[in-house]
């Protein structure tokens, strides 16, 4: 099975991103399944069900999200009528929507977890013990032919452990949050694909996927100043390409794939 995981949306420019690439993408390297991390795809700051729609249309199949997911209000009323858009699992009780998805592939069972760390971020339920409830119910194996899960974090010891502890029980594991692509892309020992984050699919001539001028006052006047809004350049696609063994569910082979825009491009061969 051969799947990719894109970074995080950032606005128009990441959108766009998706539009020139994907569809291609999909045909060139026969992809089976696509996942996107789209809080930041409504101009940079949550998702919408039309942005939603957006992504859906380029070839997304499941979309995740993370500390942004309810900037825009709008989604905290539709987010249950779409089994495609998940938000962290660790999520207090109550909280709308889901933070696993199941889906059917022709006769294969993915499973996709999408959960937040804690360092530096918001306060929420323990994201390991989240991970290790999905994980004693949906085995590779045993019903499951992958399960792909989207670390959200700051923390790069945070996201590796997390890696760690799901080695040789998860398909991949893929960070998601710094909008900056790592380059320790890896197989762990027990078989489970790893990146510490994927990067972001938006235009890099800025500061993290925001207009560089208004950033950089921020940090140079220590105060609030011109809203921040994402820049507006060439996007590039940014994400992970990783091949899964049909017979056990983990990672044969894993990939970064950068198209487009400042970042030096990189396709599987």
């Amino acid at each position: 099975m051969k799947v990719l995981f894109l970074g995080d949306v950032v606005g128009r420019s990441g959108r766009d991103a998706l539009a020139a690439h994907l569809p291609m993408l999909r045909t060139r390297l026969a992809l089976d399944f696509v996942v996107a991390n789209g809080e930041n795809a409504a101009h940079g700051f949550g998702i919408t069900d039309k942005t939603a729609r957006e992504l859906y249309d380029c070839g997304v199949d499941c979309i995740t999200t993370g500390n942004h997911i309810w900037d825009q209000r709008e989604i905290i009323g539709t987010i249950d009528a779409d089994p495609r858009l998940l938000r962290p699992i660790n999520f207090p009780r109550g909280t709308p929507g889901r933070g696993i998805g199941v889906f059917t592939v022709g006769q294969r069972r993915i499973v996709v977890v999408n959960v937040m760390a804690r360092l530096f971020m918001d306060a929420l339920d323990d994201p390991f013990a989240a991970v290790e409830s999905v994980l004693t119910t949906q085995r590779l194996g045993a019903g499951v032919d992958m399960l792909m899960i989207d670390v959200h974090g700051e923390a790069s010891s945070e996201k590796m452990a997390i890696g760690h502890f799901c080695d040789g029980r998860a398909s991949l594991v893929v960070g998601s949050h710094s909008h900056v692509p790592t380059a320790d892309a890896q197989i762990l020992p027990g078989g489970t694909g790893y990146q510490t984050d994927a990067g972001m699919c938006g235009d890099y001539d800025s500061v993290i996927g925001m207009k560089k001028g208004p950033a950089i006052q921020r940090f140079i006047r220590k105060m609030p100043g011109e809203r921040l809004s994402p820049a507006e350049g060439e996007g590039t696609l940014c994400g992970i390409f990783a091949e899964i063994d049909s017979a056990t569910g983990l990672t044969l082979r894993i990939d970064p794939v950068r198209i487009g825009g400042r970042l030096k491009p990189t396709m599987p061969g």
